[in-house]
């Protein structure tokens, strides 16, 4: 076995010129080649030895190196076949490290946590995810609503500023409350995009995804309630009436609209970047009848 970890320059190179890899453009494939960056997210990820990790796209094994030396076990989601040959060989050493090829959004995820449930005190997920997918795989992680403690991934900066967002400031939106909705999400640390092979063009940060017990507010209809969140950012520079009239054309006219927002103490006027998430479950209700 190497002393070096996989998460160094020099190794990276070694491995990928062994096997001969090419990277995938269409994959999304950056390589993280600084370990103390991988050591920091997973102590803000909170892994320990009764975690059992599941990481998505693993690539040659730098962040499921740390999690097989520090996690109960780790389960690793590959879509690339090409990466599993190197992945077997670099991790050959773990016996808690378990590889399946399989793209995340296709696989029997369910399955997979109530297994490691049975053996481990939590599940946590901690991923370097590709840019070009990491919003479906976060929405379907949550809205599959599985018994995750957490959620720890390394993204875009700016994806991660939206997911986190508060309301009133440029980055909030339908997808700060989606996924607010589900988790308590925090940005513990920003990485830049230097310690990537090969560099992105943008840096990334590390959000942490806390799973919520129960959502903080109660909604009658939790579809129509993201359809109404959805419809009031639906563009954002214009008023809620004017977005709402849009969504509900053919059902209620402006007055109505105007009536039942203003009953639910919301202004009309008001843009849906200013209101807070118990404002929307408030608007969904009043319109629940509607819909």
């Amino acid at each position: 076995m190497n002393n070096k970890a996989i998460a160094t320059p020099g190794r990276t190179k070694d491995i990928l010129t062994k096997a001969g890899f090419s990277f995938k453009k269409s994959l999304g494939q950056n390589f993280l080649v600084d370990v103390n960056i991988l050591k920091n997210m997973l102590r803000h990820a909170g892994i320990g030895e009764n975690t059992a990790a599941i990481e998505i796209g693993p690539g040659i094994g730098a962040l499921t190196e740390q999690l097989a030396l520090h996690a109960g076990s780790v389960t690793a989601f590959e879509i690339d076949q090409r990466l599993v040959p190197i992945l077997e060989e670099e991790l050959s050493s773990f016996d808690n490290a378990t590889i399946i090829n399989e793209d995340i959004l296709k696989a029997d995820i369910a399955k997979v946590v109530h297994e490691l449930s049975r053996d481990h005190e939590e599940v946590r997920v901690v991923a370097n995810l590709p840019y070009y997918i990491t919003t479906p795989i976060l929405m379907r992680l949550l809205m599959d609503r599985l018994p995750f403690r957490s959620i720890t991934v390394m993204i875009q900066k700016e994806v991660a500023e939206r997911m986190a967002a508060s309301p009133g400031t440029k980055s909030y939106g339908s997808l700060s409350i989606a996924v607010q909705y589900y988790t308590e999400a925090s940005i513990p640390m920003t990485v830049p995009k230097s310690v990537f092979m090969p560099q992105p063009n943008v840096d990334s940060a590390v959000l942490h995804l806390e799973k919520r017990a129960e959502p903080p507010v109660d909604v009658q209809d939790e579809d129509f309630f993201f359809e109404i969140v959805r419809a009031s950012f639906k563009q954002r520079r214009k008023t809620l009436i004017n977005n709402l009239g849009s969504f509900f054309k053919g059902s209620l006219d402006k007055n109505e609209i105007r009536e039942r927002m203003e009953s639910s103490g919301i202004d009309p006027g008001r843009r849906g970047e200013s209101l807070s998430m118990e404002e929307f479950a408030r608007l969904a209700d009043v319109f629940h009848e509607v819909k």
